[in-house]
């Protein structure tokens, strides 16, 4: 008895071990995303697209492919928590682009950049759903994607639907608002998107007693809540109300120690999306990087061109928005640096494609230059955009860090980002569980 049930198992693990896939990259550099130090000329073991060992043993396994990576670096792909996908076509955001051509051409250009997962942030169609779970899946190439499908904002307010974002929810009442999250939920998104915010002074904001039936709701369904905001009282009402994530930077004064003990006691997440406010202003001259080509391959078409002429820089320049969006990515930078000293989680997020000045793919390698320009390291700024996404995504058991078990999903660099954080422009290769899926950006 006892051998007709060991023999059908011996026979299942030698047939499971039999064609096993294995990979062995050679005297590589490892930076894996927890914030420990690299670690230098090491072999990293991929067998059927999971990191299986990370040593400097020389024996090499029989039938693997070894690659040799002397001189190399790899870090983990990135994971862009806040950006939107569809919308944004050519020079143009409109509802008319979100195609499911659009959406995988854009899947491909992050995943070219590096970037793993892109949480598209309420300004989905239907037409999302589909293409989340098939991308889920394994189905559809490019970078991963996680939803908050449709957002809620106010009627007669921000974000405009002549940007593409037609199919948000603009409650009027506590009782709407309810119904609304009861529908969503449904079709389980993986985040809800809230706008909290005037725009400048010239919308209605979302009340509190709207957005926080929206929150609790959603906590009764088990779902997170992200809020779009801009002003540091928004935030400390927010995060009083059970907010779970920060969507965007506080940008009208620095962040108290009253507001960081609360969301370290209710453990809220914050995306800085420094690049947006960057870009708001960028182009009223020649940033250094406007030629570079690891920029240009990333814009959409006829966006260089916009950019570069006379007349958009001198509407920039003159409009009276831009001092007040300078002043605000200072503020924006050191409320990041004061909240990742504190111990808050902060995750990678950009906003791109939300406007053709926001960039795909470009936009995340930015962002940590950004973080590093604040005061961070860019060690930090590497752990901020790889395994912290993945913690803010639930996913960190299986991804986000170079470490045995989890899926090897990496970028191989040909310089140190450690030296510079621009090195990480420097990619020669992408790879997603364990396959290599893009070659140099240019």
């Amino acid at each position: 008895m006892k051998r007709r049930l060991i023999f059908p198992w011996i026979f299942f693990l030698a047939g499971a071990l039999y064609g096993q896939k294995v990979t062995i990259l050679e005297h590589v550099n490892i930076i894996d995303g927890t914030g420990k130090s690299m670690m230098a000329n090491q072999n990293m073991i991929i067998k059927d697209g999971v990191i299986s060992g990370i040593n400097t043993d020389k024996n090499i396994t029989k039938d693997a492919t070894i690659i040799n990576l002397a001189g190399k670096y790899i870090m983990p792909e990135i994971i862009n928590a806040h950006g939107h996908l569809g919308i944004l076509k050519d020079t143009v955001t409109s509802a008319a682009n979100f195609t499911s051509e659009n959406i995988r051409r854009q899947l491909l250009r992050y995943q070219q950049y590096g970037v793993a997962a892109v949480v598209s942030m309420g300004s989905d169609q239907e037409l999302i759903i589909g293409l989340r779970d098939s991308s889920r899946s394994g189905k559809i190439p490019g970078a991963t994607i996680y939803s908050a499908l449709y957002g809620f904002s106010v009627k007669d307010s921000g974000p405009p639907k002549s940007m593409g974002m037609v199919r948000l929810y603009r409650p009027e009442t506590v009782q709407q608002a309810i119904s609304e999250v009861d529908s969503l939920a449904l079709l389980k998104p993986d985040l809800i998107k809230i706008w909290v915010d005037d725009f400048g002074g010239q919308s209605p904001k979302m009340k509190p007693g709207i957005y926080g039936a929206i929150i609790k709701e959603a906590h009764s369904k088990g779902i997170r809540v992200a809020s779009h905001l801009y002003y540091l009282e928004d935030a400390r009402r927010l995060v009083d109300a059970g907010l779970d994530i920060i969507a965007h930077s506080v940008r009208d004064a620095e962040i108290d120690d009253t507001l960081i003990a609360a969301m370290k006691k209710n453990k809220v997440m914050y995306i800085p999306t420094l690049s947006l406010d960057e870009f708001a202003y960028a182009f009223e001259g020649s940033p250094g990087w406007i030629n570079d080509p690891f920029f240009k391959a990333a814009l959409e078409p006829g966006v260089f061109e916009m950019i570069t002429r006379e007349s958009y820089k001198d509407r920039v320049r003159k409009d009276p928005k831009t001092p007040k969006e300078k002043a605000a990515l200072q503020i924006a930078m050191k409320n990041v640096v004061k909240l990742y000293r504190a111990g808050v989680l902060v995750a990678l997020g950009t906003d791109s494609g939300a406007m053709p000045i926001r960039v795909q793919g470009f936009s995340e390698h930015m962002e940590m230059e950004l973080y590093v320009a604040a005061g961070l390291t860019p060690m930090e700024a590497i752990k901020i955009a790889t395994q912290n996404g993945t913690r803010l995504l639930h996913i960190d058991n299986e991804r986000g860090s170079l470490q045995v078990g989890k899926k090897a999903d990496f970028i191989v660099l040909d310089a140190n980002p450690l030296d510079n954080i621009r090195n990480t422009h420097a990619i020669n290769s992408v790879w997603k569980n364990g396959e290599k899926v893009a070659d140099k950006v240019f």
